[in-house]
């Protein structure tokens, strides 16, 4: 017998992560369907699937839905909309502080600063993810595990992991932005310029 999204969604707020990916395996495909059907860009209608189901974990015991169905659909609306808005207002180029940076000079002493604040961040990051995706994460990139030996490891599908791995990645590259500019530096430093 298959449980209702209302009971899912009940159980979710409470902050279980395993009705969570119940949720996220029973409505990504159709939800990424009814994206693509309205920009069929595959990147992007994987992003705002993400997206959406980011915002659904994050915001889990403040949202009132009636019908799960109704809002994810809704929801994935309003996300191709904003994700229209920001794609045209992204258009502005920042030369003057790309070329103010690469200027900087930094000693080793600042560039482990700069490191390490990043770990920290990262890992302040990773915490707001659901448990089930932090693991994967972890798995991943710091045990170097391919997606058939997590999905082997955690008994789930190779498409769980890789979706689980989209969101992850999707989500610190939207909330460590902060950071290019500090990357870019440390990257760009030449000591002999």
């Amino acid at each position: 017998m298959q449980i209702s999204d209302e009971i899912l969604l009940d159980l979710m707020k409470k902050g279980d992560s395993a009705s969570f990916n119940i949720l996220f395996d029973r409505y990504w495909e159709k939800l990424y369907a009814t994206v693509f059907s309205v920009c069929s860009d595959r990147e992007v209608c994987s992003e705002v699937v993400h997206d959406i189901f980011l915002n659904l974990w994050i915001k889990r015991e403040k949202l009132q839905i009636e019908s799960f169905r109704a809002y994810i659909h809704a929801s994935a609306r309003y996300h191709v909309y904003r994700h229209v808005k920001n794609a045209r207002r992204q258009s502005l180029e920042y030369r003057e502080d790309l070329e103010f940076s690469s200027r900087v000079s930094m000693n080793d002493g600042e560039l482990n600063i700069h490191y390490r604040d990043l770990e920290k961040s990262v890992e302040r990051e990773l915490q707001e993810l659901p448990r089930r995706c932090q693991e994967i994460f972890t798995l991943s990139r710091r045990e170097q595990l391919s997606n058939d030996e997590i999905a082997a490891r955690l008994d789930i599908s190779k498409r769980s992991v890789e979706n689980q791995l989209t969101h992850a990645l999707r989500h610190l590259r939207l909330s460590m932005r902060h950071f290019l500019v500090i990357l870019y530096t440390i990257l760009s430093f030449n000591p002999f310029s």
